[in-house]
């Protein structure tokens, strides 16, 4: 064995320059290939431009490479140009795949509101539109539905766009609710009329800001503003407040307003380097994971048990614990968090609106007393329902399966016998069939949230 490891050495040592050459392209190559996979901007970009350069220029150098017509060369030439050109194609598939045009596009019209909606408001208007809210909230909703398929470069498109159109809303919404009410007269002290002009620049660097992080202004960069804001930072050190309280109060608010906004300034820098879009890897989503994971459990348990009433009431109090988890996850401002959490405590509520359900049919069972018929007949419907929201429950799958148009017959049927159901004035049957119905349409709700596709 060692007289192989000794040969095997001395072949690496005299082997062939062509080999060594390619080698040395492959790991250049190799040495990019993350840059590659992780690229999740369009083909414009200074950093598409720079990679497909590097890549073709590998191209030419592994095509320059003389094989002098040795088998073993030109199967590694071949080798390395194909590795080359899988990474050229992927850079350009990330660059064009539908859903980073579909997200780019939804970019484009937060742009077009920040433009038509903003950038008047920080040059003058007086306030913002409530469409502009709508419009915002709307653009969010819609970039957190568009599927990443778990591909690195569209997740991190997804949240870099995501990170800054909410960095605008909060802007804005900060900016909303403490409209700068000058508070004090100028007369009070001679810094106070500095502090009021420095805060009169930073009102005019935050709409500099929101036109920086939405791509509106050119002519402006980061780096500037970040000066800008650090001097006016220095400017407001250096007053002498001569020890009075309330001036040194007011001057602490204008320093936080602009760390507030420098802080924003590093959002473009730090969503490179963090795993923040790859939500695998949040932990607020892990938690909720863990929160769905036990409510399938319970959810399997009961649908599986012999005798389900015995199980009633310990699954209930454990799944509103649940629910108090959830509560306590922390959103971290991100859209596509606060979306899961939503979507899993309605997954928990819904669980216990099943059991709630079984319960009063249970209850029902053992009361044999007279009743309205209308009554009687809202109960009948109840039964159903109960039934189909078991198979809701379990039912896994999209919305051209069969089973899925089946359930959703089967609910508008019940809807439908509801509706035909005439409580003769009977209060308590109006209210009974008002309940009914509001249940019938949150199961179907409910089965259109689990057929959406959503990640």
């Amino acid at each position: 064995a060692c007289k192989t490891e000794h040969n095997k050495s001395m072949d690496m040592g005299n082997q062939h320059p062509a080999i060594s050459r390619l080698q040395e392209i492959q790991k250049e190559v190799k040495s990019i290939e993350q840059q590659v996979i992780g690229f999740s901007g369009l083909s414009d970009d200074k950093n598409y431009k720079k990679l497909e350069r590097f890549l073709t220029k590998q191209l030419f150098e592994i095509d320059s490479v003389d094989t002098e017509g040795k088998g073993d060369i030109q199967q590694a030439r071949k080798r390395a140009a194909q590795e080359t050109e899988r990474l050229l194609k992927e850079l350009e598939q990330n660059a064009n795949h539908p859903h980073r045009i579909e997200i780019e596009n939804i970019f484009k019209e937060a742009q077009s509101l920040v433009k038509e909606k903003i950038v008047p408001f920080y040059s003058g208007g007086n306030r913002v539109a409530d469409e502009f809210e709508e419009g915002i909230q709307d653009i969010i909703l819609r970039l957190t539905h568009v599927k990443t398929g778990g591909k690195i470069s569209l997740r991190k498109a997804r949240y870099h766009t995501l990170t800054k159109i909410c960095a605008v809303q909060e802007i804005i919404e900060d900016c909303m609710k403490k409209q700068p009410s000058l508070p004090l007269s100028e007369d009070a002290h001679p810094s106070v009329a500095r502090i009021n002009s420095v805060m009169c620049e930073v009102n005019k660097a935050r709409g500099t800001l929101i036109a920086l992080l939405m791509g509106v202004n050119s002519t402006e960069t980061c780096r500037h503003l970040s000066c800008v804001l650090s001097g006016l930072i220095a400017d407001l050190d250096a007053l002498d407040v001569c020890g009075r309280t309330e001036i040194r109060n007011y001057r602490r608010e204008v320093v936080e307003d602009i760390n507030k906004l420098l802080k924003y300034l590093d959002l473009e820098e730090e969503a490179d380097t963090t795993y923040a879009f790859d939500l695998g890897q949040n932990h607020s989503i892990l938690k909720i994971e863990k929160v769905l994971k036990r409510m399938r459990e319970i959810k399997n348990e009961l649908l599986q048990a012999q005798n389900p009433p015995e199980l009633y009431l310990s699954s209930k109090m454990e799944l509103q614990g649940l629910i108090g988890q959830l509560d306590e996850v922390s959103l971290e401002k991100n859209p596509c968090i606060r979306e899961a959490r939503r979507r899993a405590v309605i997954e928990v509520q819904t669980l216990i609106t099943y059991i709630d359900l079984k319960e009063a049919l249970e209850k029902r069972k053992t009361l044999a007393c007279e009743e309205h018929p209308s009554h009687k007949a809202v109960w009948d419907i109840l039964g159903n329902l109960s039934e189909i929201q078991g198979e809701v429950l379990s039912f896994d799958g999209n919305r051209t399966d069969k089973n899925y148009i089946r359930l959703e017959e089967l609910l508008t049927k019940q809807l439908l016998a509801l509706d035909a159901v005439d409580p003769q004035g009977e209060e308590k049957c109006k209210a009974a069939r008002k309940q009914a119905v509001k249940l019938a349409q949150n199961i179907l709700s409910y089965l259109d949230l689990k057929s959406d596709e959503w990640e």
